[in-house]
């Protein structure tokens, strides 16, 4: 009788401090704001931003969210209107409009997001996992005097996060214990943009952020020299629906122009593993893996790719994955829905001989 006792008075104390977290996590919810931190380009908020607010709502349906923007001239205005017609949680868009952000520079970034947040006093503070991304958010959190939670790619409760790890064999599931904000990058593979169409009526307002904080010692520290990138009508390899990658066993530079070929036809993106940019066949914008790009797209081809752990941690969440490789053996089989053992060159130019050119 006594046992039975103690065991009844454990159960009881377990739902008690279970009720308790549920409602201390109610409360939580009810408390949330979050500040989504967003890069822009041609006008248009970047889609790995539009993430970086999905992942906002997954924190807490009804969070109120604010989302910077920063630059100079009439693109950035352009953006901002976007902005605030971008999601039904954007509450207020606050646009930093100074030559000083014309470039992507984390150190007065930095300086801006810990002016912004010591005014709003955002319990969260997302960005998503691009280049841009894990260069600001790092020295952001320094200055705030708090610890990032890095490539989250799922949320499940305001404090509590998925994030992969071991080159994502591993996922590990991480609580944030400590002082506001809440500072995270997201995979923007993971969250997908919102597609509720928008009320007219639904328009946040915008709002000029105060920079008489800025300092010239906080955009000395360093310089914009130049942006080098490809001049190509394919879509970009992050957010692309197709992507067509190439390995070392390609062999060459020159071989990778049968890749580009393919990828036109098929109107895809063109990847390459870290030893076919190592090798200089392709710049290394154009890397997948975990030292580069991280892609989800519906297809997902690669010529000559091994599959090394390193290139699978960037592309494993593709809907569908198709591989070649002569060696029956290579790991990138493992992870396959489709896989053809026999010679890429062969393979290609089939390919090529029959996908009609792309209208």
């Amino acid at each position: 009788m006594a046992m039975a006792a103690a065991l009844v008075a454990r159960a009881l104390r377990r739902v008690r401090a279970g009720g308790a977290r549920n409602v201390a996590g109610e409360a939580l919810r009810r408390l949330v704001s979050t500040l989504v931190v967003a890069e822009h380009e041609g006008g248009l908020v970047k889609p790995s931003s539009l993430s970086a607010l999905a992942a906002a709502e997954a924190v807490a349906k009804d969070n109120k969210v604010s989302l910077l923007l920063a630059g100079s001239g009439p693109a950035l205005h352009k953006a901002a209107e976007h902005a605030a017609s971008s999601h039904p949680l954007v509450n207020e868009v606050l646009v930093a409009d100074s030559d000083i952000f014309a470039h992507p520079l984390a150190e007065p970034w930095a300086e801006l997001l810990r002016s912004v947040q010591q005014k709003g006093r955002y319990s969260h503070v997302i960005a998503s996992s691009t280049s841009f991304g894990k260069n600001l958010l790092p020295r952001a959190a320094a200055l705030l005097d708090v610890s990032p939670v890095t490539d989250v790619t799922a949320i499940s409760e305001p404090r509590v996060f998925v994030r992969p790890i071991y080159a994502g064999n591993a996922l590990c599931t991480v609580r944030y214990t400590g002082e506001n904000p809440c500072m995270m990058s997201i995979r923007s593979t993971s969250f997908s943009p919102t597609t509720e169409s928008m009320s007219e009526t639904k328009v946040a307002p915008i709002t000029q952020v105060d920079l008489s904080f800025l300092s010239e010692a906080s955009s000395s520290k360093s310089s914009w020299v130049n942006l080098t990138s490809q001049d190509t009508e394919r879509p970009d390899l992050a957010n692309a629906r197709v992507v067509v990658t190439g390995g070392r066993g390609l062999k060459s530079a020159e071989n990778f122009k049968l890749l580009e070929q393919l990828a036109e036809k098929l109107g895809a993106a063109v990847g390459a593993t870290r030893a076919a940019v190592d090798a200089g066949y392709v710049p290394n914008e154009l890397q997948v893996g975990q030292t580069g790009k991280i892609v989800a797209p519906e297809l997902y081809i690669a010529f000559g790719v091994s599959g090394a752990i390193q290139h699978l941690a960037g592309m494993r969440d593709s809907k569908v994955i198709v591989a070649v490789n002569k060696d029956a053996d290579a790991p990138i089989f493992q992870v396959a829905d489709y896989g053809i053992v026999g010679d890429l060159f062969e393979v290609l130019g089939e390919l090529l001989e029959k996908i009609p050119d792309k209208k």
